[in-house]
């Protein structure tokens, strides 16, 4: 005859805790997850919002402008051209000066640049911001001047080759760090970022060239619009319950104005921006805006979900290591 007080080894699972049967309650509660006094797990990034998310920014403009730039080059649209070059080197520099001012001290940038490593995004990109700096601007002073064009047409192609990774390689670099709504989306965010740097780009083209050269320009700005929003929701997918930092807060009211001024901006492109100048302007302004949002968004999502113990801790509870992967304690 068994014993009442215990309980049949074939009703407990691994650990010792009671299976649960149809119809009966959970013998131990769902412990619920608290920090030391409720501080985060995590450092949050020292990073100032106003010089990265810029940096973010204005980096992707730049990439994606060069892109534009050298499109418009090769098709015949010298004023397009010869603005989204000028419109590069311009934002690439602010880019810069917004680094070098989070940095603290101009000399730390120079110092990225004394080793070389594959392994380190902030590595690669100061040596890519080193490259196409150049590039782009000796696009831009070739296409203002007149003069050299063979140099000019060599330095738009090197600018546009090396663009795509300028405009994205900021999502590598959040990504790599152990911020839940950036780490967990490391997939994801290069393609939202390149997305909105294209969308950024469009924009630009659309509000400085005139109407009778922007057809490749708003076929890009809705191409990219359409594209941003499925790599923000295919990011929150994998996110899980670390999306709500994307939806809430800061974040969430930065990330909604910037798809709606996305969507705004397309719809204008598309419908009106080659009947009327006032029209292609409005909707890239729409469209810069909507990129500038999108980045201030994702930066403010990546520092809500690092101040929260939770979103560290709780996606590690839903996807725990397998056992063969465990270390056991020595």
């Amino acid at each position: 005859m068994s014993d009442p007080g215990r309980t049949d080894d074939r009703t407990r699972g691994r650990g010792g805790r009671r299976k649960r049967r149809r119809g009966e309650e959970l013998m131990v509660p769902r412990a619920e997850f608290g920090s030391y006094y409720g501080r985060p797990v995590i450092k949050a990034p020292a990073w100032s919002a106003q010089d990265i998310a810029g940096y973010f920014f204005l980096g992707g403009l730049a990439g994606a402008g060069s892109v534009l730039a050298a499109g418009a080059h090769l098709s015949g649209r010298p004023v397009t051209a010869t603005a989204m070059k000028v419109s590069s080197v311009v934002t690439i520099g602010l880019s810069a000066a917004a680094l070098v001012h989070d940095l603290g001290r101009p000399s730390r940038f120079p110092n990225m640049l004394r080793v070389f490593k594959p392994t380190s995004p902030m590595s690669v990109g100061s040596w890519l911001l080193s490259v196409y700096g150049p590039a782009a601007g000796g696009a831009a002073l070739c296409a203002v001047t007149g003069r050299l064009p063979r140099a000019g047409a060599a330095a738009t192609g090197a600018a546009a080759l090396f663009g795509p990774a300028v405009a994205t390689y900021t999502a590598v670099l959040a990504a790599d760090t152990a911020v839940p709504a950036w780490h967990g989306a490391h997939r994801e965010l290069p393609y939202l970022f390149g997305a909105s740097a294209t969308a950024a780009a469009a924009g630009m083209a659309l509000a400085v060239a005139p109407v009778r050269e922007n057809t490749p320009a708003r076929y890009a700005a809705v191409l990219a619009a359409v594209c941003e929003g499925l790599a923000e929701r295919a990011a929150e997918r994998r996110l899980g319950m670390v999306a709500e930092t994307y939806r809430t807060g800061r974040a969430g009211t930065l990330l909604r104005s910037a798809r709606a001024l996305t969507a705004v901006g397309a719809a204008g492109a598309a419908l009106l921006g080659h009947r009327s100048r006032a029209a292609a302007v409005g909707a890239g302004l729409a469209l810069l805006a909507g990129s500038a949002c999108t980045r201030f968004g994702v930066f403010a999502a990546g520092i809500a979900s690092a101040d929260d113990p939770v979103y560290t801790v709780g996606p590690q509870r839903e996807n725990p290591q397998p056992d063969h992967q465990r270390k056991e304690p020595r």
